[in-house]
């Protein structure tokens, strides 16, 4: 088995079902704390499946991971769990410091003490692999290279310090105790189970439901868009073929500044899902005022990946936006269920 934190977050939850679409995958014990953006409705296809186990639970519990550990041997641990966004690290960034590097710390302490009590065979088959994001290098200007494993990290926000924290200490166990290891820093992901708080489940529901699309500042900030089905792809090239201890990037080849993303998303709702009015949906664009300390660009190099192992995503920004779009259309159970908060609910009649 593999042991996936995170596991109900938009990414994990999305490698999770990825993972097990595939019958002759091995099974994943699914650690998740289920803050606001952990949502089981995710799993629900998997409610059937026997080799997925659900466990709700932090990462910063010792004796909990060390039971999970020690329970189902797992011979491979991928690390999801994180606070992930930018503007709720800047009004309360302790939630950041204690789940991103004391929890990436303890996890990685479990973890080791875990590997140290295998055989000679189960240590040479462990894997431990960090999910990171490329926020922990800072930002570009718009003619700067785009960001390659070799960028000093200079991150701006306390999300993407936090992030940084725990990638060094990713490296540090590698380096200090030969804990295998490896990181991928990854660029904006986008796609199905996205919170709507990031910005391109918010424009769709927002648009939708008639109400403002928020761009901060001019718009022009730049990202670099990596499907989240790609996204999932890489992790399982890296899983298995990444060298110990070394960092890949993993990105979409797709810079677009946000906002024309947002006008790409108005352009495929006027198409699949037109206004009553007749109007086109970028009729309710809204500049807002930026966030403080708003990184211009981000760009990933990811020649090393597709080089060393041949990964390379599958999706254009035009067919993954499109597919987005598509599926916030045809599941609106999914979003009424994270809108309204209903989910929320039955998490506390459930663990209450």
């Amino acid at each position: 088995m593999i042991l996936v934190t995170g596991g109900a977050g938009f990414i994990g939850g999305n490698f999770v079902l990825d993972w097990l679409k595939n019958p002759a995958s091995e099974g994943v014990i699914n650690l998740d704390k289920l803050t606001y953006a952990g949502n089981l409705a995710t799993l629900d296809s998997l409610k059937d499946d026997p080799r997925h186990i659900f466990v709700h639970g932090d990462i910063g519990d010792k004796e909990l991971v060390t039971r999970l550990l020690k329970e189902h041997q797992p011979r491979a641990i991928v690390n999801f769990a994180a606070e992930s966004h930018v503007d709720r690290s800047i009004h309360g960034p302790a939630e950041f410091v204690t789940t991103n590097i004391v929890g990436t710390f303890n996890l990685l302490e479990c973890a080791r003490e875990y590997w140290n009590g295998l055989d000679a065979a189960g240590k040479e088959r462990f894997r431990f692999h960090h999910v990171s994001t490329d926020e922990v290098y800072g930002s570009l200007s718009l003619t700067d290279p785009a960001f390659t494993e070799k960028n000093s990290y200079e991150p701006n926000s306390p999300y993407s310090a936090s992030k940084a924290a725990s990638d060094h200490l990713v490296r540090a166990w590698f380096h200090t105790y030969g804990f295998p290891v490896v990181t991928t820093n990854c660029s904006n992901n986008y796609g199905p189970y996205h919170f709507p708080e990031k910005l391109i489940p918010l424009v769709i529901l927002n648009a939708l439901n008639s109400k403002p699309l928020p761009i901060y500042g001019d718009g022009q900030q730049i990202r670099d868009w990596l499907y989240v089905g790609d996204h999932c792809s890489a992790i399982r090239e890296v899983l298995a073929k990444g060298k110990l201890g070394e960092t890949y990037n993993i990105g979409g080849w797709n810079e677009k500044a946000n906002i024309d993303v947002v006008k790409t998303i108005c352009r495929i709702l006027d198409e699949l899902k037109p206004r009553a009015d007749g109007k086109s949906y970028v009729e309710q664009i809204t500049f807002v005022k930026d966030r403080p300390g708003h990184d211009r660009r981000y760009a990933i190099d990811a020649s090393k990946v597709e080089r060393e192992l041949g990964w390379r995503p599958a999706e254009t920004f035009d067919t993954g936006i499109r597919k987005t779009v598509q599926w916030y259309l045809d599941n609106p159970v999914w979003i009424d269920g994270v809108v309204s908060g209903s989910y929320r609910d039955w998490l506390q009649k459930q663990y209450n």
